[in-house]
């Protein structure tokens, strides 16, 4: 009996989490896929001729859109021939946007873009508090690119910390230059998620899962070993940048068009 009493309990309790895997999850999730895009390049001559190397999603009037700064430099340092593009469509029809850059915070890992064409639903920004540890989030991309086509995918996420930017090292050897700079500056801070995402998951919106607030921006992995370790063996902790470095970006850009 005295064996058997903590496994009810535990059982109990289990069963009275508040789990996301609800109506109205379903309905987020097919309301978010109508803002996510993916970023990529077009080369008519490539096979593939369209490449997504990150994901998007659409903010503010529809026609501009947030993802990370690391992966608008690679695709903007690639071969002359490709077009810098945002995709848009779904299935195998790409809605192919032509893109421009418009802002970039490079400390935060955030880019602003401008597409041109029909606007697109835009995600709803949280304040800069929008995010609690021990919160139940989700992440929606293109984890793998669209090898099989433009279906966005979606991971249940969970908050497990708010930590600062710089990740620890075993010792001093592991420390980079990048590092020590970031450890210099007034560091932020970053939401660690118990998720996991993959390279194409880059500038993946972090939402709630009931009403599809952003919360923040998902900008990296901690890999086990190398970088092809990410898909092989991922880690299962990514981080995101809060919303609140969204919402300065977009500040700065409207106040300088004035």
């Amino acid at each position: 009996m005295s064996i058997r009493l903590p496994v009810v309990l535990l059982f109990c309790w289990i069963g009275a989490l508040p789990l996301a895997h609800g109506a109205e999850f379903t309905q987020t999730i097919a309301t978010v896929k109508k803002s996510v895009v993916g970023i990529g390049t077009f080369q008519q001559t490539r096979s593939p001729a369209a490449v997504v190397e990150a994901t998007g999603f659409a903010v503010g009037d529809g026609n501009h859109v947030i993802t990370n700064a690391h992966a608008v430099n690679k695709l903007l340092n690639g071969p002359a021939l490709e077009r810098f593009v945002v995709f848009a469509g779904r299935g195998d029809v790409p809605d192919m946007r032509q893109a421009t850059v418009l802002g970039v915070d490079r400390e935060h890992d955030l880019a602003l873009l401008h597409i041109d064409g029909a606007p697109l639903p835009a995600m709803q920004l949280g304040d800069a508090g929008a995010a609690a540890e021990g919160q139940e989030l989700a992440f929606t991309g293109y984890p793998l690119g669209i090898y099989l086509g433009l279906y966005p995918v979606t991971h249940h996420a969970f908050l497990s910390a708010i930590t600062p930017v710089v990740l620890p090292s075993l010792n001093s050897g592991k420390l980079s230059a990048r590092n020590i700079v970031q450890l210099q500056r007034d560091r932020f801070t970053i939401l660690q998620l118990d998720a996991t995402a993959y390279p194409g998951n880059s500038g993946s919106p972090v939402y709630d899962p009931q009403s599809g607030v952003v919360v923040g921006v998902i900008n990296m992995v901690l890999l086990k070993g190398m970088k092809e370790s990410a898909i092989s063996a991922p880690s299962g902790i990514s981080y995101a940048i809060p919303v609140a470095h969204v919402r300065e970006l977009l500040r700065q850009k409207s106040s300088s068009a004035k």
